[in-house]
């Protein structure tokens, strides 16, 4: 029997067949390496990650594709952005949902002259956009929040921030871990100055590839420096992006498999994974809540979160939970804090944590349904 994967949150499982093939053809038959040189495989290289950027403008509604640098995963990305922007003295603004890939950073950054403040969401959390408006003081450099929770997959009004952002002339940067490739992004509409994605969640690509967009009208730092094959006559590092924030040679093949991750998401398109995968979260959702002894997490209302569903069964560690369904039910879920500890002291599971299912476009019907029957199961044996 094979396994039901339901951990697209953390990372997507099956990638498109397209995936499997271009990371394999390019190991095989490209392998030059980007920048370096004149010779046909390192143009044949250098034309995947054009291609692949080019790709990602289109889905992202970017104007420059150059503008767009690739980065280890978005957490890279983030650093590069929070890193590259922030000096002391300035104020940031976030939510109290946000990914340690967001926290972390900030955190080092405070010791370092930064102020930081978490806006907290209610406990779905759903964030009030006055809320943050209120958070703006004379020295707020940035607003950086994530595009949707990692933990309950609510999802944030990105259009208004984006909007206030503007109004207050502060820069706007969003985590899209969780939304490239399944929520529709647009960074003129939204007013997005840095966005930054990984690869290998809903753009479908392998693991180590992500990156960051950063608007023509920013001036950010590289934190850090060396070979781009541009320029080399120089000491000085390229100023002009992708160059300035892309030293050392890139993930070339896992590039190749993004590029043809992205191209499925273009040619199935976002509507359509997303309505997919909407139903397929309403029947988790509906299917949890009917079991006695289930508390479901977040607004539970799949206009306004993503496919991520966090649960607890009443006086059962979701470690154990998350175990059982693994060796004696086949299901692959994830439990713990997600990497999240803000979010779980917002939604009131920092001692607990939960457990988390997370389907995708290459989840069935039946998988939810087996799902559901073996949490029921878990709950009649021990809760």
């Amino acid at each position: 029997m094979g396994h039901i994967y339901l951990d697209n949150a953390a990372t997507s499982f099956p990638k498109p067949e397209e995936v499997y093939d271009a990371v394999d053809d390019y190991n095989r038959y490209i392998g030059g390496n980007p920048g370096r040189g004149s010779n046909q495989q390192t143009i044949k290289a250098g034309a995947v990650l054009f291609e692949a950027r080019e790709a990602l403008a289109e889905l992202f509604n970017i104007e420059d594709s150059r503008q767009i640098a690739f980065t280890l995963n978005v957490t890279d990305a983030i650093n590069m952005g929070l890193q590259g922007l922030l000096k002391a003295g300035d104020h940031v603004i976030t939510t109290s949902m946000e990914h340690n890939s967001v926290a972390r950073p900030l955190y080092a950054l405070e010791k370092r002259g930064i102020e930081w403040t978490r806006v907290a969401t209610d406990n779905q959390g759903l964030l009030n956009v006055d809320d943050v408006k209120k958070a703006i003081k004379s020295n707020t450099r940035l607003i950086c929040i994530l595009h949707a929770s990692n933990v309950i997959g609510t999802i944030m009004p990105i259009a208004e921030i984006g909007h206030l952002a503007r109004e207050y002339d502060l820069v706007f940067m969003l985590d899209t871990a969780q939304t490239a490739g399944v929520l529709e992004l647009d960074v003129i509409q939204q007013n997005i100055d840095i966005l930054t994605f990984t690869g290998h969640k809903s753009l479908l690509g392998p693991q180590g590839t992500g990156g960051i967009y950063v608007s023509p009208q920013l001036s950010i730092k590289p934190y850090r420096q060396g070979g781009t094959g541009s320029l080399s006559e120089y000491l000085e590092h390229p100023a002009k992006m992708p160059d300035l924030l892309e030293s050392g040679t890139p993930n070339t093949p896992g590039i190749a498999g993004l590029l043809a991750g992205v191209n499925y998401v273009l040619k199935k398109g976002i509507n359509t994974i997303r309505e997919y995968e909407q139903n397929l979260t309403a029947l988790l959702i509906s299917g949890l809540e009917e079991i006695k002894g289930v508390e479901v997490y977040g607004v539970k209302d799949v206009k306004h979160q993503t496919s991520a569903v966090a649960f607890n069964i009443k006086g059962v560690d979701c470690g154990q939970v998350s175990l059982l369904l693994d060796y004696k039910y086949n299901i692959i879920s994830r439990s713990g804090l997600h990497c999240s500890p803000l979010a779980h002291q917002t939604i009131g599971t920092l001692e607990l944590g939960a457990l988390r299912f997370s389907p995708s476009f290459f989840n069935t019907t039946s998988d939810i349904e087996e799902s559901i029957k073996a949490i029921n199961a878990i709950v009649q044996e021990l809760g």
